[in-house]
């Protein structure tokens, strides 16, 4: 044998040694290019599992073992899903982290093999057959996707486990924009709120309408929103579009409103399989829930929302090291819409950002819970100081829609689970602020971008929901792309500061804040300690 085909023989061989087993002493169902992610089984022991066919315990080959990826007798906690979802196939040799596939291709058994995986390339991915292309899906990009569907609440009519039912994309954005090219065309309609991330508001006014995408922007805020959506309902409407909370206002939809609406107007959904999404006739109701995170907002939970959306660089990864976004449903038309167009301008998230992201999941309800209990001590010291005109937090009794806030703040509870109140954790809002300095205009921008350049513990960066706390000026830096007589009449102003609350010590935090603010006064703001 040649050295190099030696050595390339050898490395196939350690990344999967079982592919040159005998055919007989694999089963099907351990493929070893395929893991396996099920919630741990708390309800019994795992060695009970371990005799099949009457074949004693002991005599079994310890790689046989896998967990039954039946859904649980009873359900378990968002806290346990986070840290306990990921269970290993014989392939993985049981590793309790999911393994980092980064091979871009995959062996198949033999033609027909090919021939089944290419046949459902316009499907969303699923491990019943394994892979063939890491632009069509891989098992560690699946890995996470399937902590997503899980920590979504949605669970997949033929597969308990969600399979298929949330999608990974390679950032936020391309997210938005994959989940609006599957269903959007020409002669369309679609509906979206004044307030929404500056991105997505570039795509829909820049390239949608240039496609011949006809866009609406409505107040999506608070009570009035439902009928101002309905307001801009048209027979031609497929998408309506909201952001709760919004970015960077903090003002909230009335989701369970807006749904009422659409299916007042357009009838229920007709999610039937192998209809092509742009046939539906009811718009596809989409939220980007960025901001809260499925620890407290659980959308698809609504009945007539379609589409879940999260910029999974934020507060799912959650460490400010990773590009990636997030794309949930139960349609199975709209899956495998946004999965076709996800393949075909590549964009699915590699496999090493889809480990970093399956890491950051296992920490998101303890990091929720100390980014909301932080936040909330910094909105009140924001709210008493004299040169904070307004303060946005839906911790506050001041906030605009505190009575839609505490339905859709749940902070990591169950509805199945509300037995357990002694282990419930305290009711938090996230860890999202905005505040209005004091001042208008030129003297307000100016003030605003003071605030934020004299900070020593918060730092002076766009993005959000890592560890550490985040200060930007949107009107300078994430919302420049939206006229400002847009941003205005959306309650973006020109001295709105947006704060993202990490994990620090919540008391350095407001040290550090309340100190920029006072070095200001009515003739501006000192530049320096």
């Amino acid at each position: 044998m040649k050295f190099s085909s030696a050595i390339a023989f050898l490395a196939l061989t350690v990344q999967d040694a079982s592919a040159f087993a005998p055919a007989s002493s694999i089963a099907p169902s351990t493929r070893a290019t395929t893991p396996l992610f099920v919630a741990a089984d708390l309800e019994r022991p795992l060695a009970e599992e371990t005799a099949s066919n009457g074949e004693a315990a002991e005599e079994m080959d310890l790689k046989s073992l896998r967990r039954d990826p039946t859904p649980h007798a009873k359900p378990v906690s968002f806290a346990t899903k986070c840290a306990s979802l990921y269970s290993s196939k014989p392939g993985a040799e049981r590793a309790l982290a999911p393994p980092v596939y980064f091979g871009s291709t995959f062996l198949l058994d033999d033609a027909g093999h090919g021939a089944r995986l290419h046949e459902k390339r316009e499907a969303p991915y699923t491990d019943d057959d394994g892979f063939v292309y890491s632009r069509w899906g891989s098992p560690t990009n699946e890995a996470a996707a399937l902590q997503i569907a899980a920590l979504e609440g949605v669970d997949n009519d033929n597969d308990p486990r969600g399979l298929g039912s949330s999608l990974l994309f390679n950032s936020g954005m391309s997210s938005i924009t994959a989940s609006l090219m599957a269903v959007l065309r020409a002669g369309d309609h679609a509906i979206f709120p004044y307030t929404v991330y500056g991105g997505t508001h570039e795509f829909v006014s820049d390239f949608a309408q240039h496609w011949g995408v006809e866009v609406t922007f409505v107040d999506a805020a608070g009570k009035d929103g439902p009928a101002n959506y309905k307001a801009a309902f048209r027979e031609n409407t497929r998408v309506v579009y909201t952001e709760t909370p919004a970015n960077p206002t903090m003002r909230l939809t009335d989701l369970a409103g807006v749904a009422g609406v659409v299916d007042e107007f357009y009838g229920k959904a007709d999610n039937v399989v192998g209809m092509h999404p742009t046939e539906r006739k009811r718009p596809y109701v989409m939220v980007d829930g960025t901001f809260a995170s499925p620890y407290h907002q659980k959308v698809l939970d609504i009945e007539g929302i379609d589409v879940s959306i999260h910029s999974a660089t934020k507060f799912l990864s959650g460490h400010s090291d990773v590009l990636a976004g997030a794309v949930t449903s139960r349609s199975e038309p709209f899956l495998h819409g946004v999965a076709k167009v996800q393949k075909l301008i590549s964009a699915p998230l590699n496999p090493m950002d889809s480990f970093l992201l399956a890491r950051g999941l296992r920490t998101l309800d303890v990091r929720m819970q100390r980014h909301g209990e932080n936040a909330i001590k910094v909105a009140r010291m924001l709210e008493e100081h004299p040169l904070v005109q307004s303060v946005f937090y839906p911790g506050l009794d001041s906030h605009p829609d505190r009575e839609l806030a505490d339905g859709i703040f749940r902070s990591g509870r169950d509805d199945d689970m509300e037995d357990d109140d002694d282990e419930a954790p305290p009711q938090t809002y996230g860890g999202m602020i905005s505040f209005i300095v004091a001042g208008e205009g030129e003297e307000a921008l100016r003030r605003a971008r003071n605030v934020c350049e004299n900070l020593r513990v918060v730092n002076l960066a766009v993005s959000l929901g890592g560890v550490e706390s985040l200060c930007e000026h949107p009107a300078s830096m994430t919302h420049t792309m939206i006229p400002r007589e847009q941003r205005v009449a959306g309650g973006l102003h020109d001295g709105l500061i947006r704060l993202s609350i990490g994990l620090e010590r919540a008391k350095d935090l407001v040290h550090d804040l309340k100190n920029s603010l006072d070095m200001c006064d009515d003739e501006g703001c000192d530049t320096g300690f």
